[in-house]
């Protein structure tokens, strides 16, 4: 059922929004970048295990579920802005922070807090469900463009981090870094002080297209999405997080892998545009279900390529299934569940992706250590991401028999 544009919530500001959060999320997620580009440098500099690097990535990653579950409650309630520029001046101090750091326990609290808690977590789920409350009847690719920020934060910022590594250092291009994101999201999040709308002047609320109502108690609904995406995200992590230290294991270089680091993200921008105007004529789940059964098949191939042209290829294969799955999940759950649950359900549900990311990254890491080979971590995350297959099959099969995925309430 399409809805008339006089019945729609939709606003030319809406278009400010979503430009202004995709900005901010591309700024703040950048941070991980930092790390994913410098864990075999950094390692080798301060003389740590290349475990203790990647796991500065999943601190950072679940201080930003725990963040995003508590900044998205309070920002319910009092607005997004100032959230926002909290997490500017929180990335800001982290990140210089980190540059002046010799402690491998005080780089991890700072990417847990200033990084995670309050730095991306009050960017990610927060903006995520602001921008679904300014959309309904183009939600699915207005959510896309915002999340595709995480693809543009890697395809622009991993290349010029390691350019940065390479020519000044990697702890000035840590602190320089810090003294630019906070000059950007702060004046950026001001942007973002007006409320959105709940419903078109004079009308009711408008009805969710491809609601969805479940067979199961929203307990485990919510469970099951929780399970889908940690299972998905461990596997996506694999070579999110190692394939610029995996291409320098093969001879290639930092600089090749950087590289193919950015191709992968490239190729991810265009996926979440396909996935989120897929989402708007199919539904949230079964966009997940049909990027999550590609990604496994392009994970599967990491573990049998090792030609720098094959990892090229690989690579943008994998981006181009990857990138539109997480933003899905945030509209398999706007058709789950209520517009007044958004924020604190899409941040428990991002909560246990930041899980799987964290998971992931440290466990390809211990992994890497054990065998001293990531073609072993690439087979784990197959499996994982099987397990997430099997968790979204159980929800499209508990849909209520003859009920049309039309008429839920937006409120």
């Amino acid at each position: 059922m399409s809805q008339d544009s006089n019945d729609s919530i939709e606003t030319p500001y809406g278009w400010v929004i979503m430009a202004a959060s995709l900005l901010i999320i591309t700024m703040a997620v950048a941070t991980n970048y930092l790390v994913v580009v410098g864990i075999k440098p950094m390692a080798e500099d301060l003389d740590w295990p290349r475990w203790v690097t990647s796991s500065a990535y999943s601190c950072m990653a679940i201080g930003s579920g725990v963040g995003g579950i508590l900044v998205g409650l309070w920002a319910d309630k009092r607005g997004i802005a100032s959230a926002l520029a909290l997490a500017g001046v929180s990335i800001s101090i982290g990140t210089i922070l980190v540059s002046q750091t010799n402690s491998p326990v005080a780089m991890l609290a700072i990417c847990f807090v200033f990084l995670g808690m309050f730095g991306n977590g009050a960017v990610f789920s927060p903006l995520i469900a602001n921008v679904t409350k300014w959309f309904d009847r183009r939600r699915g690719i207005a959510v896309a463009l915002v999340m595709a920020g995480q693809n543009l934060a890697g395809a622009v910022w991993a290349p010029a981090f390691r350019h940065g590594f390479d020519t000044i250092g990697w702890r000035e291009t840590w602190f320089w870094y810090g003294l630019l994101v906070v000059t950007i999201l702060v004046p950026t999040s001001l942007l973002l002080r007006r409320r959105p709308p709940t419903s078109p002047p004079g009308q009711a609320a408008p009805t969710e297209r491809h609601a969805i109502v479940s067979g199961l108690n929203p307990l485990m609904t919510q469970a099951l999405l929780c399970a889908a995406i940690i299972g998905c995200c461990i596997a996506m992590a694999m070579p999110l997080v190692h394939v610029v230290a995996y291409c320098s294991d093969l001879g290639f270089g930092l600089d090749q892998g950087a590289q193919v680091l950015s191709l992968l993200l490239a190729c991810g921008f265009v996926s979440r545009m396909v996935f989120g105007w897929l989402s708007d004529k199919i539904g949230g789940l079964r966009t997940i279900f049909l990027g999550a059964a590609m990604q496994a098949l392009a994970l599967a191939l990491f573990t049998f390529i090792d030609s720098l042209m094959g990892l090229y290829l690989i690579a943008g294969l994998f981006g181009l299934v990857f990138g539109g799955i997480v933003p899905s999940y945030a509209l398999a759950t706007r058709q789950l569940f209520p517009a007044s649950q958004a924020a604190a359900r899409i941040g428990v549900i991002f909560m246990a992706g930041y899980i799987g990311m964290a998971g992931g990254g440290f466990l390809g890491g211990v992994i890497f250590d054990m065998t001293l080979s990531y073609k072993y971590a690439f087979a784990v995350g197959v499996a994982f991401n099987l397990a997430n297959l099997l968790c979204i099959s159980v929800l499209m099969a508990n849909r209520r028999p003859n009920t049309p995925l039309v008429s839920q309430p937006a409120e």
